[in-house]
């Protein structure tokens, strides 16, 4: 570690850092990279980015000056459109929402492959978060979110991506809570939604109940004395499939005025999915929202820039243009963006904002993907003082995910969770296959390395068997939040239950110790058993406290002794058990405490 800060200016080129590190280039290249950072030795990188790197190299590093920022405008200032333009209707984009266990999965999976021939369903494994079906010669844009949290937290960058929303609700459960949260998210964004009841094939199923239930929530359906589309479906028998993706277009067309663009402008869209791949570079998934993006156009998304190389549809196939209301996957940018950032092609600006920029990508791109701020689960209130506060016990974790999407999408479901003793701490958070690097930092960190939808090196298995490093896997946003929540639930402190089970009352005292008494006595209630904790009452006062630790009848050991009969004791205790007292017979329960259950 370095005796003082190396002074650094907000950008430096990479060789110029690695020298005043004083390390070979090569290994500040290597650690860009490991990071998934692809720069060459004679780019520049932010200081943000460098204080990262010096960091995982054993170095400090201080700002010599202050950072000029970037001019940003908002995502609808970007969307607005000419009204002298001649503006054409687009394809509507729905987002499908609701509980995790609701079929909404299936729902999408069936929509999608009952709507391409069969010899090109093996295409439409192409996982760029968003796919086309035609209904009625119309296309209708389905976004695939890794939940209702990634959503949210696209709206709150300001990104409006849907124009339509189906929340799932399984005929045979009804609402759950995050049914709940996904109809606030409906209210605060006033996207016009319809419900799918699904699973209706099962014979538990009770549509009318869902309804009833729905009304009492006053989401006031269609048949039930309001406006808004319910359809019974079945992603299993595909019962209502098409009468779905009808009522969505009936919707749409109730929104047409907010369906028309100006396809001849420069293109502008989000980013719906972001990752790194070790062989191609940045790739990101983009729903273009108005104009057209053709192959060759020179881009800027947020902070980052590129020049388009490829562009591919949702089944894979390359494309040159991609007119509005299309997802498509595209190569060619510095970095990777962060998921909601406005993609657009701005030629008249590009000198300009190639040079605001290239200043700050790489810092920009380095912090979505190894962020080392904490996620910060509780949240101090104005009352807490530093003498009442608690101390927080933390679970430690390095997230590794497939794409910028699924990391946000759980990041956000933690920061849901809240408790006054324990607190979730995300040391780390990148992109694609765990690796031993990743479990060096977790052993260092005492951390638990979690992945998403990522594969594990045997490398990294191996060291991890070797380090004691647990690493898990997951597929299901909500399993692995499940799993984060039991071990942060293991970390309170349990409570301890005590439960009466029976009383005797003393006729006897046979022997006097320091620390025991043996009594005889008659079973009034409920049972004594061997090992019981006991209260000694004398009246209606509690004089000592003891335990069981030999039971008689018959002079016969037992384990325990029913109402109505006589039994011996030996009570560990003060000696000052007298005839006529009770003994009450405890048993102590440990419960695990839950984090619902806030002190």
């Amino acid at each position: 570690m370095a005796d003082s800060p190396i002074k650094i200016p907000p950008t430096i080129i990479v060789r110029d850092f690695a020298a005043k590190l004083g390390i070979p280039v090569t290994t500040v290249a290597v650690e860009l990279i490991k990071n998934g950072i692809m720069s060459s030795m004679n780019e520049e990188i932010d200081f943000d980015t460098a204080a990262i790197i010096a960091d995982d190299l054993g170095k400090k590093v201080e700002l010599a000056g202050e950072e000029q920022p970037v001019e940003t405008q908002s995502a609808q200032d970007f969307l607005k459109e000419d009204p002298t333009a001649k503006l054409v209707d687009r394809p509507p984009v729905v987002v499908v929402m609701g509980h995790v266990d609701h079929g909404k999965t299936s729902l999408l999976d069936t929509i999608r492959t009952t709507n391409v021939v069969g010899g090109e369903a093996g295409g439409i494994t192409q996982h760029i978060g968003a796919y086309q079906v035609t209904k009625q010669n119309r296309l209708i844009t389905f976004i695939d979110t890794p939940g209702h949290e990634a959503f949210t937290q696209m709206r709150a960058r300001g990104a409006k991506i849907a124009d339509v929303a189906i929340i799932v609700v399984a005929a045979d459960d009804g609402i759950k809570p995050q049914t709940d949260e996904v109809l606030k998210i409906m209210a605060d964004s006033k996207i016009p939604y319809l419900i799918a009841l699904t699973k209706v094939d099962k014979p538990e199923a009770n549509p009318e109940k869902v309804k009833k239930e729905l009304a009492e929530k006053n989401i006031l359906l269609e048949g039930w004395g309001g406006k808004i589309p319910v359809v019974q479906v079945s992603a299993k028998t595909k019962e209502g499939i098409e009468e779905l993706l009808e009522s969505i277009l009936l919707v749409a067309d109730l929104e047409q005025d907010a369906l028309k663009v100006n396809p001849g402008r420069p293109a502008v869209g989000t980013i719906i999915e972001s990752h790194v791949d070790p062989q191609q570079g940045p790739i990101a998934s983009v729903l273009i929202q108005t104009g057209t993006l053709r192959i060759g156009e020179e881009v800027v998304v947020g902070q980052v820039w590129g020049k388009i190389r490829s562009l591919k549809n949702d089944r894979g196939e390359l494309i040159k243009q991609a007119p509005p209301s299309t997802p498509v996957q595209i190569l060619g940018l510095k970095a990777a963006p962060q998921v909601g950032d406005i993609l657009r092609v701005a030629p008249d600006e590009l000198k300009e904002l190639k040079k605001k920029v290239k200043s700050h990508q790489l810092g920009h791109h380095l912090r979505t993907v190894v962020s080392r701020i904490p996620v910060v689960i509780r949240k101090k209130s104005d009352e807490d003082s530093d003498e009442a506060k608690p101390v927080i016990k933390k679970y430690f974790l390095i997230i590794k995910t497939d794409t910028l999407g699924s990391a946000e999408a759980i990041l956000e479901s933690l920061k849901r969770i809240q408790h006054q003793e324990v607190a979730v701490e995300v040391v780390q958070r990148g992109l694609g296959i765990i690796s031993e690097a990743d479990v060096l930092r977790a052993e260092a960190a005492k951390a638990t390395v979690y992945g998403f939808h990522v594969p594990t090196s045997p490398k990294a298995d191996e060291l991890g068997r070797n380090k004691g490093v647990a690493i898990k896997s997951f597929k299901v946003i909500y399993d692995l939040i499940d799993d984060i929540t039991a071990a942060l639930e293991k970390l309170l402190v349990p409570l301890t239950e005590e439960k009466e089970i029976g009383r005797l009352k003393v006729m006897a005292v046979f022997r006097n110790e320091n620390t025991f008494q043996v009594v005889g006595g008659k079973v009034i209630d409920g049972q004594v058993a061997l090992g019981s904790f006991v209260d000694i009452m004398r009246g209606q006062n509690i004089v000592t406290h003891g335990t069981l630790t030999q039971l008689q009848s018959n002079k016969q050991n037992v384990k325990e002794v029913m109402s109505g009969n006589e039994a011996g004791l030996k009570i560990e205790s003060e000696p000052i058990i007298r005839v006529g007292d009770i003994v009450v017979c405890k048993i102590r329960e440990i419960k695990q405490r839950h984090l619902s259950d806030q002190v």
